[in-house]
């Protein structure tokens, strides 16, 4: 199950979506161009969570500021497409609602939340963490409480055979966090193992959906 759009409109220009995903591709691009070589951009700007708790690190740059590097890096392309893709759907109504800048304050807020929780689940780590997925968890979780009814064109995979359906937000969004927790859950007991930051998609998202209304601009009632 794919999605690829929503039938929710917008009444502004996303730029704020539209630079953020541009920002992304731009660094993932110039991770692959890079002599350094994608590991040691990993190992040097990625969130590692051993140095965002104890802020002992041999990193060029404070540990701290490596959660907001880390929101920006991929480690590949379908990384960085999942991410993408997820972000423009939702990410656009979003911005819509809260205000250009509102969202990026937002979408930051929930990325270093994200972040922390991975830490947090895992402090003895020194797997570095990358990528968008924390940040972009938060925007759905904001979705799946501000639009829960809104219809998602997504691709079903039948066997052998690919169709289109609308599917509300709710079950759409409502599955991913699903598969978020039941995958954490079964990757909690291995420390130190690389993969997926799977708390980190709960932690934003968990952040995005109790918080949206918080950021919400007050209605001036006349």
């Amino acid at each position: 199950m794919i999605p690829y759009k929503d039938d929710n409109p917008i009444r502004i220009i996303p730029f704020i979506t539209i630079g953020i995903i541009i920002l992304n591709i731009a660094i993932f691009f110039s991770q692959l161009a890079s002599r350094a070589g994608m590991n040691t951009i990993t190992y040097t700007y990625g969130a590692i969570p051993y140095s965002l708790l104890t802020f002992e690190s041999q990193q060029p740059v404070h540990p701290a500021l490596t959660v907001f590097s880390s929101m920006f890096m991929h480690g590949g392309l379908f990384h960085l497409g999942g991410n993408m893709l997820y972000l423009w759907i939702f990410g656009n109504n979003i911005e819509d609602r809260l205000g250009h800048v509102r969202f990026i304050i937002f979408y930051l807020f929930c990325g270093i939340c994200a972040a922390y929780s991975h830490a947090l689940t895992n402090p003895d780590s020194t797997i570095p963490m990358i990528g968008a997925s924390g940040a972009v968890s938060g925007i759905l979780g904001a979705y799946i409480l501000l639009f829960p009814r809104a219809n998602v064109h997504t691709l079903l995979f039948l066997g052998f055979f690919i169709t289109t359906v609308k599917i509300p937000a709710l079950i759409v969004i409502g599955f991913w966090a699903i598969i978020q927790f039941l995958n954490g859950m079964v990757s909690s007991g291995l420390q130190n193992a690389g993969g997926v930051a799977w708390f980190a998609h709960l932690g934003g998202f968990l952040i995005g959906l109790l918080t949206i209304k918080v950021w919400l601009p007050k209605r001036i009632i006349q």
